[in-house]
């Protein structure tokens, strides 16, 4: 399992973004170019679980480190 590296703000955004472009999946049904629309499920999908593997290659994370 990866580790979580999408901090709150990032998630939202994620998320947000993902129904957006997914939305025209369904908005236009005859558009040749509406399986394009599918990309959304990208975001949606690392929004929702919390980990970006484009992150974890680069080293990246926007989660807030744990206090102790």
């Amino acid at each position: 399992m990866l580790a979580r590296n999408v901090g709150p703000i990032d998630r939202f955004l994620r998320i947000v973004a993902g129904i957006a472009i997914l939305s025209l999946f369904f908005l236009y049904p005859q558009a040749a170019w509406r399986y394009y629309a599918l990309i959304g499920l990208v975001p949606l999908l690392t929004g929702a679980l919390g980990t970006c593997p484009i992150y974890s290659l680069v080293g990246i994370s926007t989660r807030p480190a744990k206090r102790i």
